[in-house]
């Protein structure tokens, strides 16, 4: 069985917060397991767009990484 959803446990990091290139940000949780999933760039948390407590599809959509200044899409 593959998992197909992950739930939103714990955000880390805020929006405005810096962050570096594989620091934990955010804390999901499977079925089985609960981790922290990590940064994939070095930047700036923009916009977080799903909030906790909240299930979204594996790689999903959670939130925007910038640099400062940059604006998020559509907004």
């Amino acid at each position: 069985m593959n998992t197909t959803k992950v739930n939103v446990v714990r955000w880390i990091k805020q929006e405005g917060d810096p962050l570096k290139l594989g620091e934990p940000i955010v804390e999901l949780e499977t079925e089985k397991v609960n981790y922290e999933l990590d940064s994939p760039v070095a930047g700036v948390l923009l916009k977080i767009a799903v909030r906790e407590p909240a299930e979204v599809e594996v790689g999903g959509l959670l939130g925007y990484i910038g640099d400062p200044g940059d604006t998020v899409p559509g907004a």
